[in-house]
């Protein structure tokens, strides 16, 4: 290997490392805003998909706040362009269970698609609870892109897993 070549192979290597690196950081300091969409299997079938677009995964931030109270903890999660109906909220012990899908809005325009930032798809996110509550009264509603969880504070031990509606 000449060592010209052989430099290039090490910059790239030491490049691609950097680049790895940073995603990972961004992922570590994001705690858990950074979502995973995925796609489903029958989109095609729906018509769930951008028509020249491919269907990879995509990744969005999702920003969430948790706000403890003293009787209750409150959660907040950013989730614009959805409806009620596409969320199933659960808590699993300390844990909000959050899973959703957000369906493409087929419009019709002529032309096609030159650039698709927005993530499509179903995500799961899971927030981490201060403490336990009582699952039986949490709510759950979706107004103006933002899901709100409130979550009763428990006096003494928590149910293991509830589903709660969202209105």
């Amino acid at each position: 290997m000449t060592t010209l070549t052989r430099q290039l192979k090490e910059g790239a290597e030491q490049a691609f490392e950097t680049l790895a690196e940073g995603w990972r950081e961004l992922r570590a300091r994001a705690g858990g805003a950074l979502t995973r969409f995925r796609s489903n299997d029958d989109d095609a079938l729906r018509g769930g998909g951008v028509e020249g677009i491919p269907r990879l995964g995509r990744w969005a931030f999702m920003a969430a706040d948790v706000i403890e109270r003293d009787d209750r903890i409150v959660v907040r999660l950013e989730a614009p362009g959805m409806r009620r109906e596409d969320f199933q909220v659960e808590v699993r012990g300390q844990t909000l269970r959050i899973h959703g899908e957000k369906r493409v809005d087929h419009e019709s325009t002529s032309g096609g698609y030159r650039l698709v930032q927005c993530a499509y798809g179903a995500f799961d996110r899971e927030i981490r609870l201060p403490g336990d509550v009582e699952v039986e009264r949490a709510a759950a509603t979706y107004r103006d892109g933002v899901l709100r969880v409130e979550l009763p504070k428990a006096p003494g031990g928590a149910a293991s897993r509830f589903s709660v509606p969202v209105s």
